[in-house]
C-alpha cells in the first residue's frame, strides 16, 4: 500500500524572508548589509503606521472630524512618526526599479529625520553605495513590502517587529564573534528577564547593544497583564551604529528610548546615568574585556569591594551594576 505523502510544512515568514534577502546580499558583508535590511524594515514599519493614521484622519470621523491628514501635530498626538510624501513606502516602490533608487532611499531617511527629532542621526543612509546595485535594492524593497499581507496588515508592528528581531539574530550569527557586540541570544534575554521580573520601576542596561533586553522587559510586563507604562528604560551604548539599531528596535515597538544614550566613552569613563538609582539592572556586558581603561580608574568610587584588575572588566561590570 502506497504511503501518503506528508504535506510539506511551510517555513515561517521570517525564515523565508531571511533566505530571500540573503540571496540579494551578493558581495556585501553581513556587518554592512544588516543596516540596509533593518533600515528598510524600519522604514516600512513607520510608513505602515503613518498610512493607517492618515486614512483615519482623511475619513474625518469621530475624534478625527475636521482633521488635516498632513498636519504633523496630529501624528505627534498619536505617537506616530510623521512621514513626508517623498519617504512614504508607496512612493518609494514607484521608484524601486530606477537606477537612482539608492539616492531616493537615502533622501527618504534624511527627510524622516528632519521631521522627527527623536530619530536624528539614527537612520542609515547607506543605500547609494556602489557595492549595492539598484536591482538588488529594488528586489529587497519588493520583498520587505510583502511582509504585512492580508489581515496581518493590522498587526504590522508585531509582524515587522518580530522580523526585525529575527534578522538581528541571523546577522549576529553571520558575523560570528563580532555579532555578540550588538545582539544577545533570545534565550539568554528571556532567562534574565524571567529571573528578575521587572514589573515596574526603572530598568537600566549600561551596555544595551540593540536593546533586546528592554524589548523583553516590556513584553514580560504585558504578558503578565501589567501596565507597560509602569516601567521606564535607561541605557547607553558606546558603538554608534549599534545604538542606532537599538533606537530603531525600540521605536518599532513604541518603546520610549529618549533615555537610551550613545556614549562613545563607555559606561566606565563617562556614565550617562550616574545619578540614576535603578530598580533593575539587566545587562549582558562584554565580559573578559581587557581594554576597559582600568588603569585610569584605579581609585574610582564604584570599586567598593576592591579595584578590579586592569586586564579584565568582569569585576568592574559587577561593581558598576551594584553602584547604580
Amino acid at each position: 500500500m502506497a504511503k501518503k505523502a506528508t504535506p510539506k510544512q511551510e517555513e515561517p515568514i521570517e525564515k523565508q524572508l531571511w533566505k530571500a534577502a540573503d540571496k540579494l546580499r551578493k558581495n556585501i558583508d553581513a556587518a554592512e548589509y544588516k543596516h540596509i535590511v533593518l533600515g528598510l524594515i524600519f522604514l516600512k514599519y513607520i510608513s505602515d503606521a503613518f498610512d493607517e493614521l492618515y486614512a483615519r484622519l482623511k475619513q474625518g470621523k469621530g475624534d478625527y472630524a475636521g482633521a488635516d491628514p498632513e498636519d504633523k501635530d496630529e501624528y505627534k498626538a498619536e505617537n506616530v512618526f510623521f512621514v513626508p510624501a517623498e519617504a512614504r513606502w508607496a512612493f518609494l516602490l514607484t521608484r524601486a526599479k530606477q537606477p537612482d533608487i539608492g539616492k531616493v532611499v537615502d533622501g527618504a531617511m534624511d527627510a524622516i529625520e528632519q521631521e522627527n527629532p527623536s530619530l536624528r542621526d539614527v537612520l542609515p543612509k547607506v543605500f547609494a553605495r556602489g557595492n549595492l546595485d539598484p536591482t538588488s535594492l529594488g528586489g529587497l524593497m519588493d520583498l520587505i513590502g510583502n511582509i504585512a499581507l492580508g489581515d496581518a496588515k493590522a498587526r504590522s508592528a508585531d509582524v515587522l517587529g518580530h522580523v526585525f528581531e529575527y534578522f538581528l539574530g541571523e546577522f549576529a550569527l553571520a558575523e560570528g564573534k563580532k555579532g555578540g557586540q550588538f545582539y544577545t541570544p533570545r534565550s539568554v534575554v528571556e532567562l534574565l528577564v524571567e529571573m528578575l521580573e521587572p514589573y515596574q520601576g526603572r530598568v537600566l542596561d549600561p551596555c544595551c547593544g540593540s536593546g533586546g533586553l528592554f524589548v523583553q522587559s516590556e513584553k514580560f510586563v504585558a504578558d503578565h497583564q501589567g501596565k507597560v507604562n509602569d516601567i521606564s528604560i535607561f541605557g547607553q551604548e558606546s558603538n554608534q551604529t549599534t545604538w542606532r539599531l537599538a533606537k530603531m528596535n525600540l521605536a518599532i515597538r513604541h518603546i520610549d528610548s529618549s533615555q537610551v544614550k550613545w556614549n562613545n566613552e563607555g559606561s566606565f569613563l563617562n556614565d550617562a546615568h550616574k545619578d540614576l538609582k535603578a530598580d533593575y539592572v539587566i545587562a549582558n556586558p562584554p565580559f573578559n574585556d581587557s581594554d576597559w581603561s582600568g588603569d585610569l580608574l584605579r581609585t574610582d568610587g564604584r570599586w567598593q569591594h576592591g579595584a578590579p584588575p586592569t586586564g579584565n572588566a568582569n569585576y568592574a561590570w559587577i561593581q558598576h551594576f551594584c553602584f547604580t
